[in-house]
């Protein structure tokens, strides 16, 4: 087998995780960062900047200029808590809501052909040594922490 890290710089590679734009959809290029925002935007309902940022595991102030960003292409919206105004809630747009659903869609595609290639069974164990992987990445002191050294 081949080493461990020559697999996951494989796999990084072939995801386009390295890619500076992840995606380009109705004339918007989207970098991989801003992909991760819509995406977690979309699935909460109005969350606050702060949980966005810390699910994410970005310090607010890369954060803040990743929302700017997309509230420049018209993709976001920032609006202040009505009952904390020092708290901003964020929420995608009717064009920010098109986007995140065409970005997901065209993940979707692609896992699906990737997962045409193997077996039910391939598929169901790849998955599940993702979400075993996933976990114990969680459980790291290093999680969501660049590696220094």
């Amino acid at each position: 087998m081949e080493n461990t890290r020559e697999l996951f710089q494989i796999m990084t590679r072939r995801f386009g995780l390295l890619n500076k734009n992840c995606c380009s959809v109705g004339g918007c290029d989207i970098s991989l960062a801003q992909s991760h925002l819509l995406y977690e935007i979309d699935r909460r309902h109005n969350p606050s900047m702060q949980q966005v940022a810390e699910t994410l595991g970005i310090d607010i102030t890369t954060f803040s200029r990743q929302v700017q960003s997309l509230m420049k292409m018209d993709l976001v919206k920032k609006t202040a808590d009505p009952s904390d105004r020092r708290v901003f809630t964020l929420s995608l747009t009717v064009q920010g809501k098109f986007v995140a659903t065409t970005i997901d869609q065209q993940m979707n595609d692609y896992l699906n052909e990737v997962f045409s290639y193997m077996s039910e069974f391939e598929k169901e164990t790849v998955l599940r040594s993702v979400q075993i992987f996933n976990d114990a990445m969680g459980k790291s002191s290093r999680c969501c922490a660049p590696i220094t050294g």
